[in-house]
């Protein structure tokens, strides 16, 4: 399927929510010429006519062009609720360099940016959206809502992290406890969508899995993006050459050469994402790689297909 997004046009142009439309934009179109091209991606502005309802929100201009009656959809009228989760702590900002941008972005620059984008796909869509964030503790947690007044608050919230954090400005992770509380915080059966690197500070896996199971408990409908920048994080390309690694999110400083831990430390990340993989699949939870390198279409075609399940 061959739809890519051409990243290095939408820098030219500021705003998050004027990027997201183009991501958005440049999808659906390549989803059309694609072997999805029969798939439903129309924007609920409509709905149709029951007979013995109100005729005052028939749109008679469509009724001309299309011979069938539509009434016209408002703000209230939502019809799925979707909870973005965005891991914030200081490992999502690697890789931390100048020249930051969609041709050559970090783990939190391309949550932030998948993210809008579905902002954009849900408020088209007539769905409800909330957002929250967590490091060691939750920064922001909204309601869901559909209001243009909303979508511009949260892409306000989601801008903020494109800015760069403060050099030892570190900010831990403690998804475990986080998720539990936003669980306990969201009371309506929900679409989740979670953006994180997964690595946990102090706690468990096991913990992080009870944390999950907590969402699942709950009725909600869960997508785990694990963004990785996976040439790196999982592969471990890196030159034969002595290289300093620091730990984003406590300073430690480490000095090797890759070659030399390159296997082991490889057979250890596959082992842990095939964990993670196959816990996701005991709880019914959809669980994606998301490479930073990619693009959208990762993303927004998974929510696409798991919308479209839950109609």
């Amino acid at each position: 399927m061959e739809h890519t997004i051409e990243h290095h046009r939408l820098q030219q142009f500021g705003g998050l929510e004027f990027t997201a439309k183009q991501v958005v934009e440049g999808f659906i179109v390549g989803l059309h010429k694609s072997p999805f091209h029969g798939f439903s991606v129309e924007f609920a502005e409509h709905r149709l006519y029951n007979t013995g309802e109100s005729i005052k929100h028939i749109d008679w201009k469509l009724y001309g062009r299309t011979d069938k009656l539509f009434i016209k959809r408002y703000e209230e009228e939502t019809n799925l609720r979707c909870q973005l989760i965005l891991d914030i702590s200081s490992s999502m900002f690697y890789p931390v360099m100048d020249g930051i941008s969609l041709d050559n972005p970090n783990k939190i620059t391309f949550s932030v940016h998948a993210a809008a984008a579905l902002v954009y796909l849900f408020k088209k869509q007539r769905d409800a959206f909330g957002l929250s964030l967590f490091s060691d503790v939750i920064e922001l947690h909204t309601p869901c809502k559909s209001s243009s007044v909303h979508q511009k608050f949260l892409y306000s919230e989601l801008e903020k992290l494109l800015e760069p954090i403060p050099v030892n400005a570190f900010r831990k992770t403690s998804a475990a406890s986080a998720l539990h509380e936003i669980a306990e915080k969201i009371h309506k059966r929900s679409l989740v969508i979670l953006f994180s690197d997964m690595l946990e500070n102090g706690a468990s896996a096991d913990e992080l899995f009870s944390a999950l199971r907590h969402l699942k408990h709950n009725k909600h409908e869960i997508i785990i993006f694990h963004v990785v920048d996976k040439n790196k994080e999982i592969d471990f390309e890196f030159d034969n050459r002595p290289y300093k690694f620091i730990d984003l999110e406590n300073g430690e400083e480490l000095k090797i050469t890759p070659n030399e831990v390159k296997e082991l430390y490889v057979a250890k990340a596959r082992d842990y994402k095939n964990r993670l993989k196959l816990k996701c699949g005991q709880y019914n939870i959809e669980f994606i790689e998301a490479d930073i390198n990619r693009g959208f279409e990762q993303i927004l075609l998974p929510y696409l297909l798991k919308r479209e399940k839950l109609y």
